[in-house]
């Protein structure tokens, strides 16, 4: 009898170890998948941190003086063209549209889309996901188990020969110094049309510089022609500002483009050239102007003709003060010679 019993109280035991199972194995899988989603995390926040870098500074909210420049980068030109080799990825070396592209599909930086109007949101309402960009302009790609793919060859960074970039030339007031700071950038792609047209721009998105700053160290440009070897971390590149693109607008209280106020060509070029010479003075003179070290460079900056003037007037000063002094000394020799001894008694 204790046996039977000692028997049906085990069934009993396996029969509700046998009901739970299910609900426990659902409630572990998801525990599973939390811990499997918060170590991806982890992972990439480790990443971010790692790819950080200490000379990575942001702009002061609070500044005293800032001005916004939007500029047109060609590609073609031979301070931009190290962005734009090698046109398909050659072991590590890719482009910075190739390198920009792959971040942005494989999720490590979010892009954002281009407006009308060409100003830049950084809001998530205006994020825009790769697949919609990819349709868009039509690049082929797969799509397996949710993941997009794209052939190196599918790229389309041989049509992009363009980018727009906005940098900030500000003076930050706490430490005294003036700086260029890009803020974003945009590439555009230029493609022809069916019928064999003029080019067509057509701006891809915006991508925030701080965003895609910590991943430019990893990746080289060329600099010279001349010298292969002569290469600098994409960083570097746009931290020390050795870009070259013509301004196309400035933040104005009107919002308008330099090419909607200036009525043609000669105009745009005269208008650009007096941007840049504002910058250039502002930076050359934030202290005011340039104090002259000594009393050598203000001769230095003299008149020949009136510094000739000068000279000849401080000889004829110098001779007229020795002329009196000879006279002076000779109408003393000519005087009778007067000497008094004192004599003894």
């Amino acid at each position: 009898m204790k046996r039977l019993l000692f028997l049906l109280m085990i069934a009993l035991v396996c029969g509700t170890v046998m009901a739970q199972p299910k609900a426990r194995r659902q409630q572990a899988q998801q525990q599973a998948q939390q811990k499997t989603q918060q170590q991806t995390q982890n992972q990439g926040m480790t990443m971010r941190a790692r790819l950080m870098f200490p000379t990575a500074t942001e702009m002061p909210e609070n500044v005293v003086w800032r001005r916004d420049i939007y500029r047109e980068l060609d590609l073609n030109k031979d301070a931009n063209a190290g962005l734009y080799y090698p046109v398909e990825p050659i072991n590590r070396q890719l482009n910075l549209f190739t390198y920009v592209f792959k971040l942005a599909l494989n999720g490590y930086i979010p892009v954002y889309e281009y407006r009308l109007d060409g100003n830049e949101v950084f809001t998530d309402s205006a994020k825009v996901q790769m697949k919609t960009v990819l349709d868009n302009y039509h690049i082929f790609y797969e799509e397996k188990d949710g993941k997009l793919r794209v052939d190196n060859s599918d790229i389309p960074s041989a049509e992009v020969k363009m980018y727009y970039l906005k940098e900030s030339a500000y003076f930050d007031d706490a430490n005294s110094t003036f700086h260029r700071k890009v803020q974003s950038i945009c590439p555009v792609m230029m493609r022809e049309d069916d019928f064999g047209g003029e080019t067509s721009k057509y701006p891809l998105f915006w991508v925030k510089y701080s965003d895609l700053e910590p991943f430019l160290s990893r990746q080289t440009v060329m600099t010279s022609n001349l010298n292969n070897a002569a290469t600098m971390s994409m960083e570097d590149f746009f931290t020390l500002n050795h870009y070259e693109g013509k301004i196309y607008k400035t933040n104005n209280m009107l919002g308008k483009t330099l090419a909607q106020y200036c009525p043609n060509d000669s105009a745009l070029a005269k208008e650009q050239k007096k941007i840049e010479a504002e910058l250039k003075a502002f930076e050359e003179n934030i202290f005011g102007d340039k104090a002259k070290k000594d009393s050598l460079d203000s001769i230095a900056k003299l008149d020949p003709k009136l510094l000739k003037a000068t000279k000849s007037k401080r000889s004829a000063r110098s001779s007229k003060v020795k002329g009196s002094k000879v006279k002076s000394s000779g109408s003393a020799s000519s005087g009778a010679r007067i000497t008094v001894r004192r004599q003894r008694h």
